[in-house]
């Protein structure tokens, strides 16, 4: 893998068909099924077209990996409510278009409420400081990826004038949840490659020791994805389910603890809505009592009733637990496309609808 790396071989065509030849080799006749949870993976695999590779008898289907796509309405409407209420909403550029329950962070801005893109959480704390009789929330979402950032930022104590609205989720809670969904088969799972250098390989021990499943944290890389599919293959093949390390270039078993650690600090773990799953047990993150002053739900009492995360017929919630792909959904590139998207996998760049979009995927294998 170092040596690939080194020599920018991890996307070489004659290396991949040579991957993919053993994957046909040692890929079992009977349906199997593989499940990622990154929207990153998917564009990958859909970018390079790694599906059309696989025999028939595999399939890799996208789960509940975009941050963006699985926050439920519920969360978009307490930011189109703030903004609304004239405090100034600071976010990334990805959520503007996400539907709430009846409008986006995009119109309520258009109606005249202060929503503002930032690249960076620093860049939101810096507008506070530089505008202290205004009121500013940032949005803070993401996986475990993301979250360490937040926490460094509360630690830090902002401004007087500044809060956080904390929409993170942990990852594993999700991917438990997908295996007790009786009518998806899964055969394993492919890991988050920028989630596991956070939470390490440990985080996901209970798959194949609980639950049997064969589990791999891979790359982004084309090969990398190949090289993860193969791994899982040989499990199936052995007929054990092991936690294999295809990152090991980047991941480590403990993962990143400094991140933990401050994680720990400023979070508590606590139950979370995600679109398309319902609730979840302890797959959320929540400002810690000493914090609470930074805790935008908190500050302006925001109280939303009747989310709707489910509209106009979008079949969002089943692309993000990978019981349908895209063009199963009967709005997909008809009424929904990715300039005028009717769901959240239609609207950032690590959905699978607008991934699929992109790459003009109108056909299943």
């Amino acid at each position: 893998m170092k040596a690939l790396n080194e020599a920018g071989k991890f996307r070489d065509p004659a290396l991949a068909k040579k991957v993919a030849k053993h994957i046909r080799k040692i890929a079992p006749s009977y349906d199997t099924k593989f499940c990622h949870v990154c929207g990153t993976h998917e564009w990958t695999i859909t970018h390079y077209g790694l599906r059309s590779l696989l025999p028939e008898s595999v399939d890799v289907i996208a789960g509940p990996g975009c941050p963006v796509c699985i926050l439920p309405a519920a969360e978009i409407d307490e930011a189109i409510a703030l903004a609304q209420r004239g405090v100034t909403v600071t976010t990334f550029g990805d959520l503007l278009r996400v539907p709430g329950s009846e409008t986006s962070l995009q119109e309520a801005k258009v109606s005249g409420g202060d929503v503002r893109i930032v690249y960076s959480l620093r860049d939101a704390i810096q507008m506070a400081e530089k505008n202290p009789d205004r009121e500013y929330v940032f949005f803070a979402v993401g996986f475990e990826t993301t979250a360490p950032t937040t926490a460094i930022e509360v630690l830090n104590k902002p401004p007087e004038n500044f809060s956080f609205l904390v929409s993170h989720r942990l990852i594993p809670p999700a991917m438990e949840l997908l295996l007790g969904i009786g009518d998806l088969h899964i055969d394993g799972f492919i890991a988050a490659g920028h989630v596991s250098t956070i939470i390490g390989m440990k985080a996901y021990e209970i798959f194949p020791k609980a639950y049997g499943m064969p589990t791999v944290a891979t790359g982004f890389e084309p090969l990398d994805v190949l090289f993860a599919i193969d791994m899982l293959l040989q499990q199936v093949k052995d007929g054990k389910a092991r936690l294999e390390n295809e990152y090991k270039r980047v991941v480590t078993w403990e993962g990143n603890v400094k991140a933990q650690k401050l994680m720990e600090q400023v979070f508590d773990v606590v139950n979370g809505r995600w679109r398309g799953l319902g609730k979840l047990p302890h797959s959320s993150l929540g400002l810690k009592k000493e914090f609470l002053a930074y805790d935008a739900r908190k500050r302006y009492d925001l109280k939303i009733k009747g989310a709707r995360d489910i509209l106009h017929g979008c079949l969002c919630h089943l692309v993000m637990i990978g019981k349908i792909k895209p063009p199963e959904c009967p709005l997909y590139m008809k009424k929904c496309v990715p300039e005028a998207p009717k769901g959240a996998c239609m609207v950032s760049i690590e959905g699978t609808c607008r991934i699929w979009a992109k790459h003009r995927v109108t056909k299943l294998r």
